[in-house]
């Protein structure tokens, strides 16, 4: 294995295990040393992550795994960014991600917000218990939005799911809509409306990019 090879194995580790500290020292040297910003993001963030992804989807890693992952998959971006830009490496669209009105729960929309970001998305997170009216006026504002996408915890708030996916397609606005969390299926999705469903973060990153290629 050469040592490029080596870099990208040694920062994919490092998110795996959670070493935030590390992982941005180490993307900081592997930039100095010539290694390009998109290299570095798809060969060792992503990379990281889907290995990740993977492990939870068999079992062999839970949410606190997930979790740590996720946060130093924050730190590595927010360090990688700077680098990304100057590169002239373009986001592959802009993403609005939400947990819908009467809910309060973030775990999973923050993981699927990371997802996004790393996969080349730029992120409006408008958080959690987010009336209809905030996204639509969003929407608004950012007309060149590729995807939205909604979460939810709760069984008694997936009627504001269909609820604010209904208005986001009568808005008129031209962008797609994927919903997912806990109580969420593909039949939901499909009586809902929506265009797509996805029981996890990196699945959802996934089919955003394939829906707005």
């Amino acid at each position: 294995m050469d040592a490029l090879s080596n870099t990208f194995k040694e920062i994919s580790e490092l998110l795996q295990k959670g070493k935030a500290k590390d992982i941005v020292s180490t993307i900081e040297k592997a930039l100095l040393e010539g290694v390009t910003p998109a290299e570095i993001l798809e060969k060792g963030l992503i990379s990281g992550m889907n290995i990740i992804s993977g492990k939870f989807k068999k079992g062999e890693v839970f949410v606190p795994e997930v979790l740590i992952g996720a946060w130093a998959m924050r730190h590595a971006s927010d360090a990688l960014k700077p680098a990304l830009i100057r590169a002239g490496v373009k986001p592959v669209g802009k993403a609005v991600i939400c947990t819908v009105k009467g809910d309060i729960h973030d775990i999973g929309k923050n993981l699927v917000a990371i997802m996004l970001e790393s996969s080349g998305f730029e992120v409006i997170d408008l958080g959690a218990d987010v009336p209809v009216d905030k996204f639509i006026t969003t929407l608004k504002e950012n007309p060149d939005v590729k995807v939205v996408a909604l979460s939810c915890l709760l069984t008694t708030t997936m009627p504001a799911m269909k609820e604010t996916t209904e208005a986001i397609k009568a808005s008129g606005a031209k962008t797609k809509v994927l919903l997912g969390g806990a109580p969420v299926t593909q039949t939901f999705a499909d009586i809902a409306g929506a265009d797509g469903y996805s029981p996890d973060a990196a699945g959802a990153a996934q089919l955003a990019k394939q829906l707005t290629a």
